[in-house]
């Protein structure tokens, strides 16, 4: 699979006060009716069981200059506490997850399922928030494992 191009983003929820996050790049639309997307989390990823427990999250399509914090948020073992604080970011209206502030689109998500697929749990979320900001830039893309652009 690494030979398929993908988008790049980052998953954020919160619990206690405390932000959470993740870069992925396994997010798929599901349904237009209801408008469901979805996520794929590693059991073993810290951020696993704090979105389960929450039940929501947000997704950040992130743009090509984002690239740093891409892989920041693919760091294992970097600090939970304070994790955001490289990043502008706000909450989200719908969820009060973190939404970045440059992004090519955000979605807040609330979970409606949760599917075990083999070392991984599948999450799927009813959209209940959008942004689409006037970004012109191009998208971070993940390819054969590096990060790049569309051009």
């Amino acid at each position: 699979m690494g030979r398929f191009v993908t988008g790049v983003s980052v998953l954020t929820t919160w619990q206690d006060g405390v932000d959470h996050a993740m870069t992925a790049n396994a997010i798929t639309s599901v349904s237009l009716d209801p408008l469901l997307l979805l996520c794929c989390v590693e059991q073993e990823a810290r951020f696993h069981d704090v979105v389960l427990e929450t039940g929501v999250w947000g997704v950040n399509v992130l743009p090509a200059e984002s690239r740093s914090h891409a892989a920041w948020f693919a760091t294992r073992g970097r600090p939970v506490h304070g994790q955001l604080d490289r990043v502008a970011h706000h909450r989200g209206a719908a969820t009060g997850v973190a939404i970045f502030d440059d992004v090519l689109t955000a979605v807040e998500c609330r979970t409606t399922q949760v599917v075990p697929a083999g070392d991984h749990s599948i999450i799927i979320g009813a959209v209940v928030g959008l942004e689409v900001p006037a970004h012109a830039g191009e998208a971070l893309t993940y390819y054969r494992g590096a990060f790049g652009h569309l051009s």
